[in-house]
């Protein structure tokens, strides 16, 4: 009456071997070399050589192989540079405090600061301009 099933339930959990898995702190490596790479362009197109060779040691400890340093700028005015800088700095605080990763945090924090003072001592027309 009823022909039998031949073929696997689409339901059946799939084999977990057939998919790469990583911990959650490989995960958190990546993300957290992906937000310094970003400050790492945008420090580079500031002209921050001392901070952006600080950034790019880190980066290259997460990833195992020194970061492609800035190829192309941007043409965006320097505080709205800053405020890119700023808020890439902030996302990789917060990854770096969920992997309690402390050289990465403070050198995040130290960013955060030096941002937000280059911000404060631009130009009020520039700075509210954009």
């Amino acid at each position: 009456m009823y022909e039998p099933i031949r073929t696997k339930s689409v339901h059946t959990p799939a084999d977990h071997a057939d998919f790469p898995h990583r911990t959650r702190e490989e995960e958190l490596d990546i993300q957290l070399a992906g937000h310094l790479a970003a400050l790492l362009a945008v420090t580079d197109e500031l002209g921050l050589g001392e901070s952006g060779d600080r950034i790019a040691g880190q980066v290259a400890r997460l990833r195992g192989t020194p970061p492609a340093r800035h190829a192309g700028l941007s043409e965006a005015p320097a505080p709205a540079l800053h405020r890119r800088a700023h808020a890439l700095a902030g996302r990789a605080l917060v990854v770096a405090a969920s992997r309690a990763d402390t050289a990465v945090a403070i050198l995040s924090a130290e960013r955060m600061d030096a941002h937000t003072a280059a911000l404060s001592a631009a130009p009020p027309h520039l700075v509210g301009a954009l």
